[in-house]
Parts: structure tokens; C-alpha cells; sequence
């Protein structure tokens, strides 16, 4: 077989960092995991080739070579992947489809051949089988949660790690909680499943074989939704691994509010080698928290354990959402004051969304406030539902929040706020790259010299030289992608 594996191109996020990339030479910021880890679950033998539509340009020779195209996708890949389906059925190739996209909707797609749903682990052998028996069916799915002690390690080898700005692994899936706009608990479940450390360190060693010296980012949805089997087995033997090797990584990745609860935890990550940790915070009033199931941030001093875990060594990047039935017209400027007083320097704003499959959409479909299909992308200012504030205020408001929270003066003061309470993590002992040079030139000509705000770039760039040059790389680092977040955030 020869097998021709697609990740559609994504339109421009909040995440894609799309206008920091150029900076550090690189074209998009990870691979897709999950592609790479069906890369390996295929027969050994067949004949594989990927491209990354964010990277390389898709030839029609490339579709015509293969038996058949694999293709990924995430919801928010929608519209590029429905082009990819159709020129794969201009071709006559046939394609085989999975992922969030595809599980979520797929009655959308009676144009692609096959459709593997759910988790791959379950379902593609299924396929597989049917396949060499010369019988395939049009879909597989399954509500089995697989065991993923047998995901095998990514396939890396088929990508060109050049072109990323950083690689990503998985340790676990499912998450304890059950916050109603979200769907996680419907494609992975309640119960967290895991991988072995053994798993994990040779996912780690492969990277590392490769060539890989930078930042990991552990995909979780929740990585601490086993606290027990990561202090006793995982973080030891990452610290461990980390030590041997000279912490050739920086990790960072996806938790619940309540790590601040656990100080051993956070030392031990930050040991390990985890530099930042995403959060989702989303709003800031106890009756949006019962109104969205989000019982574990009720009843805190969210500004106190954001900068606990601050302290501790990790950078907090958090989420909030606009939208819920309980905002009232002060949500936005409290909104602002919180993430000004936290330091939270990455903080991603968003309209409420109800995805399909979450408990949120049933609510909605029962009091029929469902409107027709959005992008899932905030910046288009779309929502599938009728919200309770007035619909106008809500948008203003958004808007006013994300352009006050990345003007020029709120992002240089928040960069500052952290950087006077964060602890140094771990320091890395590799020496400074040549590319480190050319970033550190290509920011300080673009963004020192050239850009309309290039004060405040020379505020951070003294003030951190004086006060805390430990943190230099840091808030470069911030600097790049703030220049980021203003372009993105620029026309909302």
C-alpha cells in the first residue's frame, strides 16, 4: 500500500503564533500528533508520506501516487479539510478520515470513503482487517475507551522538525471534570487513562534521537487528572531522564486551577522540566462557575494561586470566556483588572461556543437558543447560540477587552507584573545557538527600531537587562509574541 497521510491548513488563531514564527525561522508551531501516531499504528511495510498543508504545498501527483489519503482534522480545520476532501474525489483517490472533525460530524461527509472515529487504537484495526480482507465498511466507531499502554511512539521520522517550533507527546486522555462547553469527555471520558513511564521516556528518547533539542509540548487535556501515578512514577523518571541528558527540553502543558493546591506536585514538574502550564480560568464569578460545571475554580483566590504557581517556577497561560447566561455588563472590566493583576501574560479570550456533543449544546437544544453552524473561531465573531446579555454589548465588550488586555502599554506592564513574582525553573546548560543570535537580532531590528510601539520594547528589554537579566530569553520570548497577539487581535 502506498499511503499519503494530510493535515489540512488551519486558519489563522490565536495559537498558530502565526506572526512570531517568522522571528524564530520557523513555519508553524506543532506537528499533528495524532497523525503521526496513526503513521505508526499502520502496517510497517507500506509506503508513507506526509505533508502539513501549514508547511508544503500539496501536489496533485502526491494525491495520485497513493492507494489512499489519511486525513486529520480538527473542527476549526473545517473548511480547508472539506477542500482537501473534494480534490481527493476530483483525483479518485480514495480517503480515509478521522479525528475531532470527523468524530464530531460525520454525516457531513458521505464524500469520504472511509471513516475512522474515535480513537485509532480501537478502531483502526478494525478497518485494517476489513481492508486486507477486501471488504471495507464506510465507517468504524466505537464507545470503547482503549487502553493506551499500546499507542505506539509518533512516527517522527516522516516530518521535517525544522519546520516546527515545537513537538508534542501524550500522556494521558480523559479528564476528571466535566465543565459543560466542553467536549472532552465525550471523545475520551471522565476516567483519565494513561501510558507507562516506560512509554513516555522512550517517546522522549525518540525525540531526542532525532535531534530534537527544544520545547515539548504535553498534549493532556489534563495532565494532572492522576496526581498519585505522576508524583510516584512519571516525574521522577522525567527528572531523571532530564538530568542524564543535560534537559535538552523545555516542557509545557494543560492543568486544572487546583495544582496550586499541591506544592510538591509544581516542584516536581518544575524539576522535570516544565516551564509554563495552560489553565482555564474562563471567568471570574462563582454562579458562571455552577452555571458551567466548573466546580473545582469556586470559592478561590484565583489572583493568589495563579501567582503561587508563578512562584513556584511556572508561567500560568490561561483561558477566558465571554458569553456565559450569568455576565453582567462589569464582566468586562473586571475581566481586564484580573488578568492585568495576575500577570497572566498569554491570556486567551474567547465567545462562549456549545460544541456539538457537549452538555452545554443539549442544554441550548432545549431551550432553543441554537443558531446554525459556527467556525468555532472567536475572532469571527460568531456564536451558535443566543446568548443572555444583549448580543451587541457582548461584542463590544469582547472587543474592548482583547484590545485593551494586547495594547501596547496592559501587555508591557503584565510582562513586568510576572516577571517580578516568577521563580527561575530549572536552567537549561546548553550554550546560546546561532539561531538564538538571529532572533534576538531579527526582534530587536523589527520590533526595537521598526514598529509603532518599539518604546516599550526598549521599557522590557533595560528593564529586564537591569533587574532581572535571568529572564532575558523570557521576555524576548514575550516580546515576539506580543507583536503576535496585537496583529491577531488587531481587526476584531
Amino acid at each position: 500500500m502506498k499511503i499519503l497521510l494530510v493535515y489540512p491548513q488551519c486558519q489563522d488563531t490565536f495559537w498558530n503564533l502565526k506572526y512570531a514564527l517568522p522571528f524564530i525561522s520557523r513555519e508553524t508551531v506543532l506537528p499533528p500528533l495524532g497523525l503521526m501516531t496513526v503513521a505508526a499504528l499502520l502496517p510497517e511495510q507500506w509506503e508513507k508520506k506526509f505533508v502539513d498543508m501549514s508547511v508544503d504545498e500539496l501536489a496533485d501527483e502526491d494525491i495520485l501516487w497513493a492507494d489512499y489519503v489519511f486525513i486529520s482534522a480538527m473542527f476549526i480545520q473545517r473548511k480547508y479539510a472539506e477542500k482537501l476532501v473534494e480534490r481527493c474525489n476530483t483525483l479518485s483517490t480514495k480517503i480515509v478520515a478521522g479525528g475531532p472533525l470527523f468524530t464530531e460530524i460525520p454525516e457531513s461527509f458521505d464524500n469520504v470513503d472511509h471513516l475512522v472515529l474515535n480513537e485509532a487504537e480501537v478502531t483502526l484495526p478494525a478497518f485494517l482487517k476489513d481492508l486486507e480482507s477486501g471488504w471495507p465498511n464506510h465507517i468504524y466507531q466505537s464507545k470503547d475507551y482503549p487502553n493506551i499502554t499500546s499507542s505506539p511512539t509518533p512516527l517522527w521520522e516522516l516530518i521535517d522538525m525544522r519546520k516546527y517550533a515545537s513537538m508534542a507527546i501524550q500522556y494521558s486522555r480523559g479528564c476528571p471534570f466535566n465543565c459543560n462547553f466542553c467536549d472532552i469527555t465525550y471523545l475520551f471520558g471522565n476516567k483519565t487513562r494513561t501510558k507507562t513511564t516506560i512509554q513516555i521516556l522512550d517517546e522522549l528518547e525518540s525525540l531526542y534521537n532525532q535531534g530534537w533539542r527544544e520545547a515539548v509540548f504535553i498534549v493532556d487535556d489534563n495532565f494532572i487528572g492522576g496526581k498519585s501515578k505522576l508524583r510516584k512514577e512519571l516525574l521522577p523518571a522525567m527528572i531523571e531522564w532530564m538530568r542524564q541528558r543535560d534537559y535538552p527540553f523545555i516542557f509545557n502543558t494543560q492543568v486544572s486551577i487546583n495544582i496550586a493546591d499541591d506544592e510538591e506536585l509544581m516542584q516536581m514538574m518544575v524539576q522535570a522540566g516544565f516551564e509554563a502550564v495552560f489553565i482555564g480560568i474562563e471567568t471570574l464569578d462563582d454562579k458562571s462557575f455552577e452555571e458551567c460545571c466548573k466546580g473545582q475554580n469556586k470559592r478561590r483566590d484565583l489572583i493568589a494561586n495563579v501567582k503561587k504557581i508563578q512562584q513556584h517556577g511556572l508561567q500560568v497561560q490561561a483561558g477566558f470566556i465571554l458569553g456565559f447566561d450569568n455576565d453582567r455588563s462589569t464582566i468586562f472590566d473586571r475581566m481586564i483588572d484580573f488578568i492585568q493583576k495576575s500577570g497572566i501574560v498569554t491570556a486567551m479570550v474567547g465567545l462562549l461556543h456549545a460544541p456539538r456533543n457537549s452538555e452545554l449544546y443539549k442544554h441550548l437544544y432545549k431551550e432553543n437558543r441554537l443558531l446554525d453552524y459556527s467556525s468555532g473561531d472567536s475572532m469571527d465573531l460568531s456564536m451558535n447560540f443566543i446568548p443572555k446579555m444583549d448580543s451587541e454589548e457582548l461584542l463590544e465588550g469582547y472587543k474592548r477587552v482583547v484590545r485593551t488586555v494586547y495594547s501596547y502599554s496592559h501587555y508591557h506592564d503584565r510582562i513586568i507584573t510576572l516577571l517580578k513574582n516568577y521563580r527561575l525553573p530549572l536552567k537549561r546548560k546548553s550554550q546560546t545557538k546561532i539561531s538564538d543570535i538571529k532572533t534576538i537580532l531579527k526582534s530587536t531590528w523589527f520590533l526595537g527600531l521598526r514598529e509603532e510601539g518599539k518604546i516599550y520594547y526598549w521599557k522590557l528589554f533595560l528593564w529586564t537587562l537591569f533587574r532581572k537579566p535571568q529572564f532575558l530569553r523570557q521576555a524576548l520570548t514575550f516580546a515576539i509574541h506580543g507583536f503576535h497577539f496585537r496583529k491577531y487581535f488587531s481587526n476584531p
